[in-house]
Parts: C-alpha cells; structure tokens; sequence
C-alpha cells in the first residue's frame, strides 16, 4: 500500500513572511490612507526610547512617536495610572466632574504665570485649538484669524482653516476671516537688514500692513507656534513675540499660543513662550501633555473664562474632562517635576546639540541646525552659499536612518530643503542620543554617497 510523504514541518521565517504579507494585504485593503506613506515596519510593541517590530527588528525613535511620547513609550508611572484608573472611574456624562480632572486642572495651571488659571481638558491638539478660537471669537465678537504661513494647528474646520504649511487644497472654501503672515526665519530672510540677517520688524510691521488692508474690521485672534514645527523647526528671533503681542493689542486682538510640541519641558522650560517673557491670552497644549495618550487642554485667564461663559460658551463634547486621561496628566506632571526633566532635556539638549554640530562638520549638505532643548531641526541643502534645497537627498537619509534601526521624520515643503525634526524623549539617555547621531552620521554619509 502507498504511503504519503509527510507535509515538511512550516519554517518559522516563511510563516512569519506570509504574516507580514497578509497584514499589508489587509492594510492596503482596508484601511484609509490619511497622510504620508505607511513605514513598511509592523510594530509589535514599544518601551523606552525603542520600538521592536513583528520581526524583532529594535527602532530607535528620535521622533517620541507622534512628537508626543516625552516620557518614553510604557513609562511604568504611566502604565500603572492607566491600569489603575481604569479599573476605577474611566468616563463620564460630560457634565459630571472628577477628582483626577479637578486635580490637573489645578497642577497644571500652577507650571503657569498669572493670569492662565482656568483651563479646559479636552482630547486632542485640534480639538484645544478649535476650542481656543471658538472662544477668542466669542469673547471678541470677532471672526478673522491670523496664523504664520508655515502654520500646523489642526485638521478639524478652524483649526485647519489656520494651518497653511500643507492640506488646503481640493476641500473647498475654509473659515472666512483667515490670514496669513510670512514666518520669520532666520535661515532664509525675506526682509534683510544691510549685513544680510533678518529684518523682523520690518517684515512683522509689512505683514499687519496686509492684514489691516484686508480685514474687515473683525480681527479676533492670532494663533501661533512659539516655535513652528511642521514649518521645519523655525524659532522666532528673540522681541519677536513681544513686538507681536503689541500688534494683537493695538488692534483689540487675543494672542493664542499653541504648544502641542513644546510645552511640558520639551524646550529645556516648562514651556517655549517662557523664553520671551510673553503671556498669551490662551494656551494650548496636547500631544506632550498626555504623552502619547488622547489629552489636551486650553487654559486662559478668569477674565477670559468669565466673558466666554457669559455669552454662553459652548464646548460641551463626548470626551471633555474625561477621568481617565486626566489621571494619566497628573502621572505626567509627577514625573516632570520629580525628575526635573526641564533640566534634563536642556542638558540633553546640549549634547544632542553638539553631536548635530559634529555631523555638520563632517558634512556640507547639513545647512543649518536650530531649535531648543530636545526639540531640534538640521535642514540640508545642496550648497550652503546658494541653501539650494535637495528634496531627494532628505528622502534617501530617511529610509536610510529605518534601515540602520532610526526613526526620523522629514519636513519637506516648498521653497526649503528637507528639514528633519528631531524630537527623542525627555527620558532618553546620552547613551541613546549618540546611538541616534551616529546612525544619522553614516545615514548623510551613505546617501551622499549614493546620489
């Protein structure tokens, strides 16, 4: 009688590829793209400063996930305040109060200078800054918004309606009443002085001369960056935002705030707009206040609060002063605080500093380095007399750093070259930082070598 061979035994790298085929079969067929390309890695977990992927692949991530993770990923004060809490109260009628909200909103106020008491929790940075205008148009009785033209606020109505640096195309009208003002960057100037180096007052004051021609007499509020982000790490010279703040006033106009990125010590201060002695009329934070979790908040003065709650002010969501989250914000500031992590990432900040300065001398094609704390910028460049962009070159650097084990995230928009924001967590060591440089390093160097 025939006998049959046996089936050889599955090999273990051929079951995983057929895995991995069938999550990006399922991916490209179900799910909605929304942005840049998918990073052909899936990632199984995180912890620390590292990511690890299905195929056990270790990823450092020099962007803190989505500029977000400050305290790294799986912090164990956060993992144990989520267990906690939700296992106790996790949400509520959106009317309903709890300890955990009461108690952020009162220690998150206090990491600020008077006026800012009052503060609203909600989810996420859109969200804060659409509460932020809804609020400043209230309390105005105004509607028109002023926003840099390199701006990311959001991609909810108002707050995408401010963001100029990418997505307005192919949806239709925005918000009525929205400007923009040339951004001031030091690396490229559009207004000069003799010597060559940024006229920023004479761009600011150009720049209100436009906005007063085409306003209709309803200028609300102007919402700003201290330091822009997705516009490529732009930080304003020092005066700017004082000199800024004296337009908003002059024209009967609340200054916003929004510092999604470089709030909660991201900078090396607790927050960027410390550096120029500016209060805002409203704060908005997010991403790094929940680190990595769904938290946001707008925080204002009690004349402010007062004003939007008289003329009835409407924010009421599903997910607004919710507990759970709220728990995860007081860990936050327990480890902020405890850690003295402000101090920490201008420490850090330095060194990372320092070993940016060290890749720019090895090579040319680094342009400019710019940025505070551990929230950094290196644009690169064709030439550095010409700053000529070279978009292919930042492309090639990004895959480059993912094969060597980095992530980096790249800013590529028109008119600059490829400006890479580097953002690593406040609790990375010096140690991971050098890890990060020098795959950066041979990334430049192997690229370079390959155009």
């Amino acid at each position: 009688m025939a006998t049959s061979t046996p089936a050889p035994a599955p090999n273990a790298t051929s079951t995983a590829t057929a895995s991995a085929e069938a999550f990006w079969a399922d991916a490209d067929r179900h799910l909605v793209r929304y942005g840049s390309p998918f990073t052909r890695e899936i990632i199984d977990r995180a912890a620390g400063s590292f990511l690890y992927t299905a195929d056990g692949r270790r990823i450092l991530d020099f962007t803190s996930g989505q500029m977000s993770a400050i305290l790294g990923h799986s912090h164990p004060k956060i993992v144990e305040t989520v267990q906690r809490q939700i296992a106790t109260l996790d949400h509520l009628y959106s009317g309903m109060l709890s300890r955990p909200v009461v108690d952020l909103a009162r220690r998150l106020t206090a990491t600020l200078p008077a006026p800012l008491d009052k503060a609203l929790l909600l989810t996420t940075g859109a969200e804060s800054n659409e509460a932020a205008l809804r609020m400043a148009k209230l309390v105005t009785g105004r509607h028109e918004i002023v926003s840099f033209a390199r701006s990311w606020h959001g991609m909810t109505q108002a707050a995408a309606s401010a963001t100029y640096s990418t997505g307005r195309k192919g949806y239709g009208p925005t918000a009525p009443g929205n400007f923009a003002i040339p951004v001031p960057n030091a690396y490229r100037p559009d207004f000069t002085t003799p010597d060559g180096t940024l006229d920023w007052r004479r761009q600011l004051d150009f720049a209100f001369d436009l906005i007063d021609a085409q306003s209709t007499g309803s200028l609300a509020a102007c919402l700003v960056e201290p330091i822009l982000s997705s516009g490529g790490i732009i930080e304003p010279p020092e005066g700017y935002f004082a000199a800024l703040k004296e337009k908003c006033r002059q024209r009967g106009m609340l200054l916003i705030f929004d510092e999604a990125q470089t709030g909660l010590c991201r900078t090396g201060t607790w927050y960027a707009f410390e550096r120029d002695g500016v209060v805002p009329d409203l704060l908005t934070v997010s991403k790094t206040l929940g680190a990595g979790l769904p938290l946001a908040a707008v925080i204002t003065s009690a004349e402010i609060e007062q004003a939007a709650h008289d003329r009835g002010f409407l924010f009421f969501t599903t997910h607004v002063a919710d507990p759970l989250v709220a728990a995860v914000g007081n860990a936050v500031l327990d480890v902020l605080i405890d850690d003295e992590l402000d101090e920490r990432a201008r420490s850090l900040g330095a060194f990372l500093r320092q070993g940016l300065t060290d890749i720019a001398d090895r090579h040319t094609v680094v342009g400019d380095i710019r940025g505070r704390g551990l929230l950094a910028g290196i644009e690169l460049v064709v030439d550095r007399e010409t700053k000529q962009s070279w978009d292919e070159l930042g492309a090639q650097v990004t895959q480059r750093c993912l094969e060597l084990g980095l992530h980096m995230n790249i800013v590529q928009l028109p008119g600059m070259g490829g400006v890479f924001r580097i953002a690593p967590p406040l609790t990375a060591t010096e140690e991971e930082l050098s890890l990060g440089l020098n795959i950066l390093d041979q990334a430049i160097g192997d690229a370079c070598a390959a155009l």
